[in-house]
Order: C-alpha cells, then sequence, then structure tokens
C-alpha cells in the first residue's frame, strides 16, 4: 500500500471511535471559562509566549481565532492588527473574552458563537488563522478545509504529539480501557492529501495538571480528563495515589505540534 492509498480523513475518525471520544458540550466549558483565562491566558504562560513568537504577521491586518477560549491569544495579539475575531461555541468563554477585552481597554475586537461543525459562511475572512489547542474535532478533513479558507495569508494549528490527556498508568489503575486519540500526524496527512505544504514545530507548554500534592487537587486533575469517577473509581485512585510520590505522577511539561502553512492564491 502507498500513503496516496491511505484514508487518513477516516482513520483520523475511526481513531477518535476506537478512543470513545465525546465531544464535551459548550456548558462545560462555560463553567470552566474564568479558570481557563486564570491559567491559558496569562502572558507568561510559556505555551502562548512560543506561539505568539512562531506567528508570522507581516503584512497582516486581521486575525480570525477559532475555539479562541477566554481570547488567548486574539486578545495578546490585538495591539498588533487592526481587527480580531475570536470564535467559540461556548457562551461563558466569549463572555470572559469579551470581558477581559473591555478590562484591557481593547476595542478592536469582535466576539462570535459558533462550533466548528457549523456554517462560518457569515464569519470575516481574516489574513491569519490560528487554531490553538482546538483542535480535536469530530471531522479533520472539514475543520482544515474551513480554517484555510478562513486566511488570506498563514494558517496556524496545534495539535496533541502524545495521544493521551492522562496518564495510560493512571487510566489502568481506574481499571479503565486505554483512551488514545489521534495526534498531530494526522492533521498533517489530511492537509497532504488536501494538497498544503505545511510546516511542523513543536511546542512545548506547561502541564497545567502538574499540581498532584493533595489527593483532592490530583482528583480534580484527574475528572477534569476523564469525567466523573464511581465510589469505586475513586476509592482505586486514592490508593494508587497514596503508594506514589505526588511530585513524580505528572510530567512537568505538555507538548504540542505546530501546524503551518502560508495560504496558496486561488486555493
Amino acid at each position: 500500500m502507498l500513503i496516496d492509498d491511505i484514508d487518513f480523513a477516516s482513520l483520523y475518525q475511526r481513531q477518535l471511535q476506537l478512543a470513545g471520544r465525546t465531544e464535551k458540550t459548550p456548558q462545560h466549558w462555560d463553567a470552566k471559562a474564568a479558570k481557563m483565562a486564570d491559567s491559558r491566558a496569562n502572558q507568561t504562560d510559556s505555551y502562548l509566549q512560543q506561539l505568539l513568537a512562531k506567528i508570522d504577521l507581516t503584512g497582516a491586518q486581521s486575525l480570525f481565532d477559532m475555539g479562541c477560549g477566554p481570547g488567548t491569544v486574539a486578545l495578546a495579539l490585538a495591539d498588533r492588527l487592526q481587527q480580531v475575531c475570536g470564535v467559540d461555541y461556548s457562551q461563558g468563554m466569549l463572555d470572559v473574552a469579551r470581558q477581559r477585552a473591555s478590562q484591557q481597554g481593547i476595542n478592536n475586537a469582535r466576539w462570535e458563537r459558533r462550533a466548528w461543525e457549523e456554517s462560518w459562511d457569515d464569519l470575516p475572512r481574516c489574513d491569519i488563522a490560528v487554531a490553538s489547542r482546538s483542535t480535536l474535532v469530530a471531522d479533520m478533513r472539514d475543520a482544515m478545509s474551513k480554517i484555510n479558507r478562513q486566511a488570506r495569508l498563514r494558517v496556524y494549528t496545534t495539535h496533541l504529539v502524545t495521544p493521551t490527556f492522562m496518564s495510560p498508568e493512571i487510566q489502568h489503575a481506574l481499571g479503565r480501557e486505554v483512551v488514545e486519540l489521534p495526534n498531530y500526524l494526522y492533521a498533517l496527512n489530511v492537509l497532504y492529501q488536501m494538497g498544503i505544504q505545511a510546516r511542523v514545530d513543536f511546542i512545548r507548554g506547561r502541564n497545567c495538571q502538574q499540581d498532584n500534592s493533595t489527593f483532592a487537587r490530583f482528583e480534580e486533575n484527574v475528572k477534569w480528563t476523564l469525567g466523573t469517577l464511581s465510589d469505586e473509581e475513586r476509592a482505586r485512585l486514592d490508593h494508587w495515589y497514596h503508594q506514589r510520590d505526588p511530585a513524580t505522577i505528572a510530567p512537568a511539561t505538555r507538548d504540542w505540534a505546530l501546524i503551518s502553512w502560508d495560504i496558496v492564491p486561488n486555493s
């Protein structure tokens, strides 16, 4: 079999199915908006600093930020552009983004509620399009086609490097099957099969689940990723936790693949 015989878009969807991946509701993110603004939108965050350093704004006047969350990227670049547009399917995230823009005196930002799967026909096309840590979508080919159409100059997307958000050892300790999600190689090959020659770089960001200094904090980290725990699972997790050094449970960093490309005219 040759590489062009492989349907990477279908393989991506199959991997999601095998992982049992379910889309988190907008309400899930609504409840976490304020906390995410404190952690991910902090200008000193190493992931954000690395990403901003790699975004080329040459000739750009506008930015489209898909899955903008609390306005992390859009607001960080607003003072260097004429217009930024943040898009998210969580109204709670957009409310926090709008509040942060007001607090910072930013008046060139607009916020739109929209999901990856919905029509973007009425959303503005911008010079730069970004999708930061928001690309674990149901249909990778459709998502990459949309973000590509939304940009005039360049596109920047970030994707998982490691196929798990939670250590397989912890998943085993709970008695669950290990969930392995599709990593960045699927997106890269989907783009290749779309005729897009993309670049790959890597960002090493801080692991926001590194603090496991107490069992309560550790349980909160696990539930953030894996959802509600049964009483039996909580007991198993407690037993596992107290047999380990909390400082060694989670790695200090989480790697992300930055996939970027230039827009080819008439593409």
